[in-house]
C-alpha cells in the first residue's frame, strides 16, 4: 500500500519550517547509508544536533506521529529519529532497499514503512522523483509541498536525479505494531469504513458497534506491542 497524504495543510506552516530549514548546516548524505545504498546517495544530510536542529526535528516527529491517517494505516509502534535531506543538481538517489533494522541497542527497530515529506515545491525544481517498485508495479511522485509518502520498507525505491534547483525533503522509518502489510491494509479499510458509517449512524448502533469489536479483536490478535 503508497499512500500519499496532506501532513502540513497550512501554508503558513510549511513558510515556518522552510525559514527554519534555510539556516541549518549541511554534509554529506553518504555518511548514514548503508554499505550498498552508499554506492548509490548523491545528496546531503542536514546536521540535526544543535538545538535548532532538534526542536524542528522534534516538531516534524510530532506533526507526523499526531497525524490521524498516518496512525491509521501505519499503526506505529515507534518512529526513527527523522532525517531532512537535500538533492541538488546531479544528485541523486539509485535503486535500492532500506535496511530491514536500524539503530542500536534499545533504539533498534524494525522497517516495516518508509515515508518521504516533501519540502519543497515541486515546481521550483526539475526531476528527483520518488520512484517506487512494487510487484507489477512502478510508482513516481513528486509532492506538492507539505505532502507525505507513505511505502512498504521493503520495497525497491530511488530518487531520479535533480536537473534544476533543490529538492528538500524529511524522510524516516516506522516499526508498527503489526509487522504484516496485508494485516494493516485490512485494518485501514475497516478505520475507514467505521469513520464514514459514523458520519451516518448513531455511535451506538448495532453496526457501528460491531465494527468496533471486530477492530479490536483484530488489534488484539495481531498487534505485538
Amino acid at each position: 500500500m503508497i499512500l500519499v497524504i496532506n501532513a502540513i495543510p497550512d501554508a503558513e506552516h510549511r513558510a515556518a519550517i522552510a525559514e527554519r530549514i534555510a539556516l541549518l548546516e549541511w554534509r554529506d548524505g553518504r555518511e548514514t547509508a548503508g554499505a550498498v545504498a552508499r554506492e548509490v546517495k548523491r545528496n546531503e544530510q542536514a546536521v540535526l544536533e544543535g538545538p535548532a536542529g532538534r526542536g524542528l526535528r522534534e516538531d516534524l516527529a510530532r506533526l507526523i506521529d499526531d497525524h490521524a491517517v498516518i496512525k491509521a494505516a501505519a499503526r506505529p509502534r515507534r518512529f526513527s529519529p527523522l532525517i531532512i535531506s537535500r538533492t541538488g543538481v546531479d544528485g541523486r538517489y539509485g535503486a535500492h532497499v532500506d535496511n530491514a533494522l536500524m539503530g542500536n541497542g534499545p533504539q533498534r527497530l524494525r522497517t516495516d514503512l518508509s515515508f518521504t515529506l516533501f519540502l519543497t515545491p515541486p515546481h521550483e525544481y526539475d526531476g528527483g522523483e520518488l520512484v517506487i517498485h512494487t510487484a507489477g508495479m512502478t510508482q513516481e511522485v513528486k509532492g506538492e509541498a507539505g505532502y507525505l509518502v507513505l511505502y512498504p520498507s521493503g520495497s525497491i525505491h530511488e530518487v531520479k536525479p535533480v536537473t534544476r534547483g533543490q529538492r528538500i525533503v524529511c524522510v524516516g522509518w516506522i516499526e508498527s505494531l503489526l509487522a504484516d502489510q496485508a494485516q494493516r491494509e485490512m485494518l485501514f479499510d475497516l478505520e475507514n469504513l467505521r469513520q464514514s458509517l459514523r458520519q451516518q449512524l448513531p455511535s451506538q448502533s448495532a453496526e457501528l458497534l460491531t465494527l468496533d469489536k471486530t477492530i479490536a479483536n483484530l488489534l488484539r490478535m495481531w498487534t505485538h506491542p
